[in-house]
C-alpha cells in the first residue's frame, strides 16, 4: 500500500508539473485584447523590446516555480510518512531525552532540518532566477542569512503551535481544532501588533525618512486618513532587490508607514504620494482588520476540515503512513500536508477578496491625489522594475494575484483621466 501511494504521488506530481509547463509556455495567451493595444496599459508603450522579452521569460519561469513549490511540499510530507522518517524522528527524540517536554523540540528540529534541505533547491533556483534577471541584488551570504532567519522563526512558530496542538489533541480528540482556533485569535492579534517592531527589523534596517519635505507631505496625507504616525520609515532594500514597495502595517499605536529606498530612488514625488495614498487607503477602509477577520475565519474552517480529513486518513491509511494515532506527534507531517493543501485551495478566494480591497485602495488614491497620471506612471515603473506581466494568464491570476493586474489598474486610471479631462472641458 505504501509503495502504491508513493508511486501515485510521484506520477500525479509529474503530470501536474507537465500540465503547468505546457499551460505557461505553450497554451496561455498573455497578449493584450485589441481594445487595449496602444493605450497606456500596453507594455509596448513603456517597455522596450528587451524588457518585454525578459518580462515574459521571467514571469513564465517564476510562475512555474510557484506552481511546483506547493505540491512539492505535499510530496515531501507524504514521503516523510511513507518512509517512516516521522516515526524515526520521534524514536530519536525519545532516545535522546528522557524528559517528555524535550522530546517534541528534538522531533521538530529533525523535521525542520529535513524540510529545509528538501526545499532548498527550489528556493535557490528562485533566488538565482531573480539574480540572473537583475531583480535581486542580494549576495548569496545575505540571502542565506534571510533563509536561516526564516528557518529559526519557522521552527519557533512550529514548536509553539505543535506543542499546543498536540496537548489539545490529547485532551480533546474531537474538539481540539476549535480550542486551537480560539487560542489562535489573541495570538494572531499579538503577532500583527509585533510584526512592525520585532519581526521586520530582523530582516532589514529601518530608519526615519531622510527627505523631511517628502515626509511632511506623506504625514499630511496620513493626518487626513487619521493614521497615528509621527514618522515615515525607509528601509534599505536596494542591497537586496531592484523591485519597489511601500506599505502601512501594524495596528493602533504600532502603525508604521514604510517606503523601500528603491521606491524613493525610482519614483517622482507625485508618484510616491499616489502610492502612499493607496497604502493608507487600506488603513482608512479597515482592510487590515478585515484581513485579520478573513484569516481567522479561513483558519477556523481549515482546522475543522484538517481535523476531519486527518481522522479519515489515519483510519484509511494509518498503517501505510506509519501513524499509530492522531495523538502521536509523528502524525504532524500529515497535518501540515493537509493544512498546506487547504491553503492552496482557499487562496483563490482569499486573493479575490484582496483584489477587491486593492481596487478600492486605487480609487481612494485617485480621489485623494486627483493625479491619475502619477498613478499610471508609477504602475508602469513597478511593472518595469519587477519584470511583471501586464496581462497574466487566467490560472496565474486566479492562484497568485492578490492585486488586480497592471492591465486592470492602469486602464482604470486612464479611464478616470479621460473622464476628468472631459469634465473640465
Amino acid at each position: 500500500m505504501a509503495r502504491k501511494i508513493g508511486l501515485y504521488g510521484i506520477l500525479a506530481y509529474f503530470l501536474y508539473g507537465l500540465f503547468f509547463y505546457w499551460y505557461l509556455f505553450y497554451f496561455a495567451d498573455t497578449s493584450l485584447p485589441f481594445e487595449y493595444q496602444g493605450t497606456m496599459a500596453d507594455p509596448a508603450t513603456f517597455l522596450n523590446g528587451r524588457e518585454l522579452m525578459l518580462s515574459e521569460e521571467f514571469s513564465r519561469i517564476r510562475n512555474l516555480l510557484f506552481f511546483l513549490a506547493g505540491p512539492f511540499e505535499w510530496l515531501f510530507y507524504l514521503f516523510i510518512l511513507l518512509l517512516g522518517l516521522s516515526r524515526i524522528f520521534k524514536n530519536w527524540a525519545v532516545s535522546s531525552a528522557k524528559y517528555k517536554w524535550l522530546q517534541t523540540p528534538i522531533y521538530l528540529i529533525w523535521l525542520s532540518v529535513f524540510s529545509f534541505i528538501a526545499s532548498f533547491p527550489l528556493s535557490y533556483i528562485g533566488y538565482s532566477l531573480s539574480k540572473s534577471y537583475h531583480i535581486s541584488t542580494q549576495s548569496f551570504a545575505s540571502w542565506m542569512k534571510d533563509e536561516l532567519i526564516d528557518f529559526w522563526i519557522g521552527y519557533g512558530w512550529l514548536l509553539i503551535t505543535a506543542s499546543v496542538l498536540y496537548w489539545l489533541i490529547r485532551k480533546s480528540a474531537k474538539r481540539w481544532w476549535l480550542y486551537a482556533w480560539l487560542l489562535s485569535v489573541p495570538f494572531t492579534l499579538f503577532m500583527v501588533f509585533l510584526q512592525p517592531v520585532i519581526i521586520d527589523p530582523l530582516y532589514n534596517d529601518f530608519s526615519p525618512l531622510k527627505n523631511k519635505e517628502l515626509e511632511a507631505k506623506i504625514l499630511e496625507i496620513a493626518e487626513k486618513a487619521d493614521i497615528p504616525a509621527d514618522h515615515v520609515f525607509e528601509v534599505n532594500m536596494s542591497e537586496k532587490t531592484n523591485s519597489m514597495n511601500a506599505y502601512v502595517n501594524g495596528i493602533g499605536a504600532n502603525a508604521r508607514i514604510v517606503l523601500w529606498d528603491t521606491t524613493l530612488n525610482k519614483l517622482s514625488e507625485d508618484e510616491i504620494l499616489f502610492i502612499m495614498a493607496h497604502e493608507m487607503a487600506h488603513y482608512v477602509e479597515k482592510h487590515i482588520y478585515f484581513s485579520i477577520v478573513k484569516s481567522l475565519l479561513f483558519s477556523l474552517l481549515g482546522l475543522y476540515l484538517a481535523a476531519k480529513l486527518m481522522n479519515w486518513c489515519i483510519r484509511r491509511f494509518g498503517p501505510a503512513l506509519k501513524i499509530p494515532s492522531i495523538q502521536d506527534i509523528s502524525s504532524l507531517p500529515l497535518l501540515l500536508l493537509l493544512l498546506s493543501m487547504l491553503t492552496f485551495v482557499s487562496d483563490p478566494l482569499s486573493h479575490a477578496i484582496s483584489r477587491y480591497q486593492e481596487t478600492r485602495a486605487d480609487r481612494y488614491a485617485i480621489e485623494m491625489t486627483r493625479d491619475a497620471e502619477a498613478g499610471i506612471t508609477s504602475f508602469q515603473e513597478l511593472t518595469r522594475s519587477g519584470l511583471s506581466q501586464v496581462n497574466p494568464p487566467f490560472l496565474v491570476k486566479f492562484f497568485r494575484y492578490s492585486h488586480p493586474t497592471m492591465l486592470e489598474r492602469i486602464s482604470t486610471l486612464e479611464e478616470y483621466a479621460v473622464k476628468e479631462k472631459r469634465r473640465k472641458e
